[in-house]
């Protein structure tokens, strides 16, 4: 089967709260420049909007996104409310809450609690939506997130918000979380060559808990938000060369073995990349690539 024909449900299925979604999704990060944010050249909008219905084409219908994901000229929010409204009634939007950045793009004060409504609702506004599905808490380097997810769990109570979700933390701020109201999922920062101990504790723990492990920057490794890592080592290209498949694709492929709770949003403004992100789905490693692959991993660390 070509890449083409590879859709988002091959790599099977999980639910966020009430609503289930294909575990490969779509990051909206990459959507308005060549690099994240102002880091790199505005994206074609055209371009940017193509990618959007491709993906929903391919059985995308999850799509991760922030308001602070913008550039010069683009907004990821109005790119995706340009290209999908009217929305399907199974296309889940999840959003992040909490960190800012002023209109001159710069990253200003983040959030107190009584800030977080008027984030809420600015993703409303961007979005075109009476609610939304999911909104993580991004900690921002608190000690304590139960005063920020209480001004979340709020917004829930007044149907503003359909789940709830943090990002960023540690064991102990999901215990924290979950005595407030549910929590569907955690987003934190893993990778091949991304490992901490507490991280690799909360992909144990949510998968033990039922409760999706959604990690970002899977296939850009150290170079984040600027895109895809070039620096893929002997092994990752060995495996890569034995299934006809990217590097890219492996370290994506590693990070969705990891559990079926793992979703994966890997964002691209590259029709090409989005095809073969999409196709990650159908890949299969063999136990003893995992063993080698879990082995780099424990290294990074």
């Amino acid at each position: 089967m070509t890449s083409e024909k590879i859709t988002a449900a091959a790599a099977g299925t999980w639910t966020l709260g009430d609503l289930t979604v294909n575990r490969i999704g779509f990051g909206a990060m990459r959507l308005t420049g060549s690099a994240a944010f102002n880091l790199g050249a505005p994206s074609e909008r055209d371009r940017s909007i193509a990618v959007l219905r491709r993906a929903i084409e391919l059985g995308v219908n999850h799509i991760d996104t922030a308001a602070f994901y913008f550039s010069s000229l683009r907004s990821a929010n109005e790119l995706i409310n340009s290209a999908l409204a009217p929305y399907a009634d199974d296309l889940v939007i999840a959003t992040k809450v909490g960190p800012f950045r002023n209109y001159a793009g710069e990253w200003s004060t983040s959030a107190r609690p009584d800030d977080l409504r008027g984030h809420v609702e600015e993703n409303l506004r961007q979005l075109g939506r009476d609610h939304l599905d999911v909104v993580y808490l991004r900690r921002m380097g608190q000690d304590s997130i139960a005063e920020y997810f209480g001004a979340l769990a709020e917004l829930r109570e007044e149907g503003l918000v359909r789940h709830l979700a943090i990002s960023d933390v540690e064991p102990r701020h999901l215990a924290e979380a979950q005595e407030i109201a549910p929590v569907v999922s955690v987003q934190n920062r893993f990778g091949l060559d991304s490992s901490s101990p507490a991280t690799d504790d909360m992909l144990r723990i949510c998968g033990e808990q039922g409760i999706a492990f959604v990690p970002f920057f899977a296939i850009a490794g150290d170079a984040g938000p600027q895109g895809a890592t070039a620096a893929h080592g002997d092994e990752v290209l060995a495996i890569a060369n034995a299934h006809d498949a990217s590097p890219a694709q492996i370290r994506l492929a590693w990070s969705l073995a990891q559990g079926p709770h793992v979703l994966g949003i890997p964002g691209t403004g590259n029709p090409d990349h989005l095809t073969e992100n999409v196709a990650t789905g159908a890949i299969r490693l063999t136990e003893d690539e995992l063993v080698r692959l879990n082995e780099l991993h424990r290294k990074a660390g």
